[in-house]
């Protein structure tokens, strides 16, 4: 028998939209949102002390709240910090799940197009390119571009991101003259940004290591030593804020200078890293 033919009414067979509250079909929850500001900066907090534990039990239960508050917006903000989480936590699995999420959540808030939209692919599209990836990663960063570029308002910042990432994926790709390309922008528009120096030495870095992969470690080494230089010169600016970011920054970077031997610079970057998460 055929819907059409059936005398059943959508109330009979459809669950109310929160079985606690009883709410019943048609009738459009009160959304109640989350506090994402100071969700943010609780991650943060326990993203310097490095409580990894702590920061999923803290993002996992706000993404419960937001659903139990219908808090549509409140729930693509988690998954969004949950696909970054479970990235750095090397949980592939976690990570696409919360990736699939957000971005059917972007289509049901008919966000496509919009720079929250953007963050959103390029979120995913950083895991994609973490766990290997890369077709899929660069698909997504093509619509973040997309997204980004078009809106007038898109902060520096997140342009810095964009084409930061979008690069890596490029190199792993052996799309070099596209991610030099991508490069040459980031240095660009992080040039006036506040902690716009980290993310250039970021940039450094990461030049370094694709021209290593284009041309070898040999011929490479001449720009890559130059591009250390920069990137360390960056690091040890002495106006640099020494807070939970810098320590991240700092424990992310010390690993690539002991990878070309700089291993007097990345001992000091761990050094400070260290100093600053003994304090907080």
């Amino acid at each position: 028998m055929s819907y059409q033919d059936s005398y059943l009414k959508p109330e009979d067979y459809a669950e109310p939209q929160c079985l606690l509250c009883g709410e019943a079909y048609g009738v459009t929850a009160e959304v109640k949102a989350v506090p994402q500001q100071r969700i943010i900066e609780k991650m943060n907090d326990y993203m310097s002390r490095r409580d990894y534990n702590g920061a999923e039990r803290h993002l996992l239960y706000w993404l419960e709240e937001a659903k139990l508050g219908h808090d549509k917006g409140g729930e693509l903000m988690l998954r969004n910090e949950l696909v970054g989480h479970y990235r750095k936590t090397g949980e592939k699995d976690k990570a696409f799940e919360s990736a699939a999420e957000a971005l059917r959540l972007v289509k049901e808030l008919d966000f496509d197009g919009t720079v929250s939209a953007g963050t959103t692919y390029i979120n995913v599209a950083t895991a994609y390119n973490a766990f290997g990836e890369n077709e899929q990663s660069l698909a997504l960063f093509e619509k973040a571009r997309a997204a980004y570029e078009a809106n007038s308002n898109t902060a520096p910042s997140l342009l810095g991101g964009l084409y930061n990432n979008m690069g890596l994926t490029d190199v792993a790709l052996g799309r070099y003259d596209e991610a030099f390309g991508l490069y040459e922008k980031a240095l660009g528009v992080m040039a006036d940004v506040e902690n716009g120096a980290l993310e250039q030495a970021i940039t450094y870095l990461n030049m370094a290591d694709a021209f290593e992969a284009q041309l070898g470690a040999e011929q490479a080494e001449s720009k890559v030593f130059d591009l250390l230089d920069k990137a360390y010169d960056l690091l040890t600016l002495p106006d640099l804020k020494h807070d939970g970011y810098y320590a991240f920054v700092c424990e992310k970077c010390a690993p690539s200078f002991s990878y070309y031997g700089y291993f007097a610079a990345a001992a000091e970057l761990n050094k400070r890293a260290e100093q600053i998460y003994e304090r907080d």
